[in-house]
């Protein structure tokens, strides 16, 4: 097994016990709570009398439900507006902040989370969400748990796991023109498999990693559940201490830096220095033991989109769409079955792919970072007159951000819809969903059937950057070949 990892270090230092059943209890230094996953679990503790054990570590939020184009109460679905109510009613009960609409805070729980500087190194995080992953970015082991681990997690501020093996993925080398992290983590789990993880933690390493900011690393670690890890982390930096610093944890009431004590009351610049040891403490180790080391070259990364109905089922976009039969036989079958419900063939490329709806946002991609990529390619264009263009920022401040330097009117002024903060059209359990057979390209995380709303709607994943230019052209394009665009002075 391995040793001397992140992973050993801060799963070391929050187990209690290990339990009869083999599996081990830790201590959870965050929960997270939305408004889908956690009326059951508050429901399960009224009927045996049990408070919430610690609200102090317990921040909760909506998102999956809301609606991004009007957020007035009530709300107009019925069940959306039970479900924000009983989140309403559980949270002010249990005393558990709650970044509601109404704050200025709210937004997808995988966003607020880490700019409010809920998000730390070092710690346990866990959320009634799959893509609890993406916390990972900032050197956390972050998990998605079902409803009866919320109850424990309630009850208790505990949660029985069982410890998994860490594969250290290194990306080499310096990322090409147009690539980005979204890009690496679809060639991952290409080359690995949505299979190839499971039973690991993925850390992810190597000088192309390195150099992401932080939301780049979000969104790499968010997609690691997508390839059947448990979690996925990055090791704390530099550049991970200068975004800590920045949040509101750390920095004073006019946003600024512990790193300039002049400025700071009190003790918060002692105390920034005092985390930032122990952030330092729990890195990897130089002679850290892996279960499994996987080596991919970065320079050899292009734009990525996927052909098929897995996240696994990607190409770079100069491929070509492989036949079944050059598959693994255990792949075959659904790479066919994937091949006709998209309607692509084998052979073909997808650049050329024609769109019906054009997709920014999700907890993978909707950061003020992928929002200025996507503007830039879009500023001085057209949505194409076959395409319904939206924008779902991740958050309420993402959005503020964002119109102080007035990209909603660049992506107005092109023809996309600029929405309120939420999931959205990432898993269409609001309006926000494809109709019959359109087709999506989606900087979203998951094109599996049905998933943004309909059926017979088809999904392609891919950049900001790339949706951006699909949104342009009406078709799925190399975002590298878009000519010079126009731009009035």
């Amino acid at each position: 097994m391995s040793s001397g990892t992140l992973y050993d270090k801060v799963w070391d230092r929050h187990k209690v016990t290990t339990l009869p059943n083999g599996q081990d209890q830790l201590f959870v230094g965050l929960h997270l709570i939305h408004e889908v996953t956690s009326p059951q679990a508050f429901g399960m503790l009224r009927e045996r009398d049990i408070d919430v054990a610690r609200p102090d570590l317990t921040h909760a939020t909506v998102d999956h439900i809301v609606p991004t184009a009007d957020q007035s109460r009530p709300l107009g679905d019925d069940a959306a507006e039970e479900m924000m109510s009983e989140l309403e009613a559980n949270v002010r009960d249990a005393g558990i902040d709650f970044s509601d609409p109404t704050t200025g805070d709210q937004g997808i729980v995988h966003v607020i989370g880490p700019e409010q500087g809920l998000t730390q190194p070092g710690t346990t995080i866990v959320c009634g969400d799959s893509h609890t992953a993406t916390h990972g970015a900032f050197g956390a082991l972050a998990f998605g748990i079902g409803t009866s681990q919320i109850r424990d997690v309630l009850a208790t501020q505990t949660v029985a796991m069982e410890k998994q093996k860490v594969r250290k993925i290194e990306v080499t080398g310096e990322l090409g023109e147009g690539v980005t992290a979204k890009d690496i983590i679809l060639t991952i789990i290409r080359r690995l498999g949505t299979d190839g993880g499971v039973g690991y933690v993925y850390e992810y390493a190597g000088e192309a990693i390195e150099n992401l900011d932080m939301e780049g690393r979000m969104s790499i670690c968010n997609m690691s559940i997508e390839g059947g890890a448990r979690a996925g982390y990055v090791n704390p930096d530099e550049t991970t201490y200068e975004w800590l610093a920045e949040t509101d944890e750390f920095s004073d009431s006019e946003g600024r830096s512990p790193s300039d004590s002049r400025t700071m009351s009190g003790d918060e610049p002692e105390r920034f220095e005092k985390m930032k040891q122990y952030w330092k403490s729990i890195r990897s180790e130089e002679t850290a033991e892996y279960d499994d080391v996987v080596t991919i070259d970065g320079s050899e990364i292009e734009p990525t989109v996927t052909w098929g109905t897995t996240p696994g089922q990607g190409i770079g976009i100069s491929e070509s769409i492989p036949h079944p039969e050059e598959l693994p036989e255990d792949k075959q079958d659904t790479a066919r079955s994937s091949q006709d419900h998209m309607e692509v063939e084998p052979g073909e490329s997808m650049e050329g792919y024609d769109i019906d709806v054009a997709f920014l946002g999700s907890c993978t991609n909707a950061r003020l970072p992928d929002l200025r990529a996507a503007a830039e390619i879009v500023r001085g264009r057209q949505v194409d007159e076959s395409v319904r263009a939206m924008v779902v920022p991740g958050s309420q401040r993402v959005k503020a951000a964002a119109e102080a330097e007035g990209l909603d009117e660049v992506f107005r002024e092109a023809g996309f819809d600029w929405r309120e903060a939420g999931c959205s059209m990432c898993l269409g359990m609001n309006d926000d969903q494809l109709e019959g057979d359109e087709r999506s390209a989606s900087s979203s995380n998951r094109n599996f059937v049905g998933r943004q709303g309909s059926k017979d709607g088809r999904t392609v994943l891919m950049s900001p950057e790339m949706v951006a230019a699909a949104a342009v052209t009406g078709e799925v394009t190399d975002v590298r070949d878009l000519p010079t665009a126009e731009v009035e002075a």
